[in-house]
């Protein structure tokens, strides 16, 4: 991958970003620090529950989605940080064994008004399991900074 400046960046542009195994281990593990709920740490309430079975916490689907964006992307860039993400979805349940790739479309690039060495990519991010189905969506947003002149 060539390493990648603000003005790199063009509206339109898809990125794929590399996939990742969850497991079960992995699902529960997440869930007992971070999202405690029956059905992300118990295999067999989750199967009396709405999903029917064991589920990933949607944060630890954010949390995959961000590890395949930074070995996909970020750190071959000149990333500085983000100010936030504008939205996210969770489209359908994680379930253990699940394959998740990731995708990022840039969706606009806008110079800062205030400091030109830097600029803003808006993203439209995508998560997918195996099958090709949409689990997750965010729209984010990250700072580059510029090729030194």
């Amino acid at each position: 991958m060539t390493y990648r400046y603000f003005e790199d960046f063009r509206p339109g542009e898809i990125v794929t970003l590399g996939s990742r195994s969850i497991s079960e281990a992995e699902i529960t593990a997440f869930a007992r620090d971070y999202d405690p709920q029956s059905f992300h740490i118990d295999a067999e309430a989750a199967r009396h529950s709405a999903f029917g079975g064991l589920v990933a916490s949607g944060w630890h689907s954010c949390a995959i989605f961000m590890r395949l964006f930074v070995d996909g992307l970020l750190k071959e860039s000149s990333a500085l940080a983000s100010p936030g993400v504008d939205e996210i979805r969770w489209l359908k349940p994680v379930r253990p064994g699940d394959r998740l790739s990731g995708k990022v479309t840039v969706t606009d690039i806008t110079p800062s008004r205030s400091k030109p060495d830097r600029g803003l990519v808006r993203h439209f991010c995508e998560l997918s399991n195996q099958r090709g189905e949409v689990v997750m969506t965010m729209r984010t947003l990250a700072l580059f900074a510029r090729r030194k002149s």
